[in-house]
């Protein structure tokens, strides 16, 4: 499986091996911005997102991702590294400031799961949030996984998970304990009424899919190609319809946070690439797609992630799990697509009736 060496640990199911954990909830010292460039604007993006990924010095960026799929590229980034993309009409910005949290086992507990990624906090994390009518964004890299949530639901938020987690934010590299009554002040859960998350179509391309590290001293050696995957490539136009039978979609993801690399491409694009400088887990898995959404997703609708994630952690699958400006996108075993495919279907089939 993958992730043998994510940054800040696993997610470790205990039930399994009796061993209780303690969980740890990190509130990362980011303040993040969510971005999309638009495929006919990206000429004037294209010399600011080179520098924030290959001279990050100069930037001093700290967070950055960057991912295409057919519609647009998302770029997600520090405060530091949003000051590098200039406003224009093929710039579209969230207007929220979003934070990203990281869950961290704190034991050394073996257990005999092995599901890694969002499958591990659908229970702890995901579900409690979208409870609390809490809009999540997903980042999951080859180290680990990063849940974005907007600034103004912090209070929300710890207050939500700290009954299941011990809760730090971090400050100049330190982790502080947070407590709700000491920085919140009483500060309510949000009291909205919980809405049912729409069941979205989904779309299941044909592709595979790998997921991968590099070591980031040897980024310079595969500048060429880099550039010219993310920025060259052929790609279909922008609004470009996503046939529901598709055989492949357009996808790459590039993440440079805290000084470690990850990669998400499709088979086709990973040959491109030198193979002794890129790797991957050890069984080096194939990963499959699944697309959510019909229309743009947008951001204010809460449960989305929570939708696909929950029935995967009954099953105990692995996921990763990426949004992006328009879409979602859960990644899982190649071996499990045609399980999660047909859960889906009986899933939408419960909603239908």
């Amino acid at each position: 499986m993958p992730r043998v060496s994510r940054v800040l640990g696993s997610f470790i199911s205990t039930a399994s091996s009796g061993v209780i954990q303690t969980m740890d909830l990190h509130i990362l010292d980011h303040r993040l911005r969510v971005t999309c460039v638009s495929k006919p604007g990206l000429e004037l993006y294209t010399h600011p997102l080179i520098k924030l990924i290959f001279l990050r010095n100069r930037t001093r960026c700290k967070f950055f991702s960057l991912t295409e799929t057919p519609e647009n590229y998302t770029v997600v980034l520090d405060e530091e590294g949003f000051k590098e993309l200039q406003p224009s009409e093929h710039l579209q910005v969230e207007g929220s400031t979003w934070l990203p949290l990281n869950v961290v086992s704190n034991g050394n507990a073996s257990s005999s799961s092995q599901a890694v990624g969002v499958t591990k906090i659908a229970k702890s994390v995901i579900a409690p949030l979208a409870e609390q009518h809490v809009s999540v964004f997903m980042l999951s890299t080859y180290q680990t996984d990063f849940i974005l949530v907007r600034e103004k639901d912090l209070s929300v938020v710890v207050e939500t998970l700290e009954v299941e987690f011990n809760i730090f934010r971090e400050e100049g590299g330190e982790p502080v304990p947070v407590h709700r009554q000491d920085d919140w002040n009483g500060l309510q859960r949000n009291g909205r009424e919980v809405l049912h998350a729409t069941v979205h179509p989904v779309l299941i391309p044909e592709n595979q899919f790998c997921v991968m590290s590099l070591d980031p001293d040897t980024l310079p050696a595969i500048a060429t190609t880099l550039i010219d995957v993310l920025f060259y490539s052929n790609s279909p136009k922008e609004g470009a319809s996503v046939d529901q039978k598709i055989e492949g979609i357009k996808f790459f993801s590039f993440s440079l946070i805290d000084g470690y690399i990850s990669l998400v491409m499709d088979t086709e694009a990973q040959k491109q690439f030198p193979a002794d400088l890129l790797f991957t887990s050890s069984s080096g898995e194939l990963w499959r797609m699944v697309r959510i959404g019909g229309q743009p997703l947008g951001f204010d609708e809460c449960g989305i992630v929570a939708q696909i994630s929950q029935p995967l952690a009954d099953s105990d699958i692995s996921a990763y799990y990426i949004s992006t400006f328009s879409f979602d996108h859960a990644l899982v075993p190649e071996e499990d697509i045609v399980s999660v495919t047909e859960m889906l279907q009986a899933q939408r089939k419960d909603v239908s009736h």
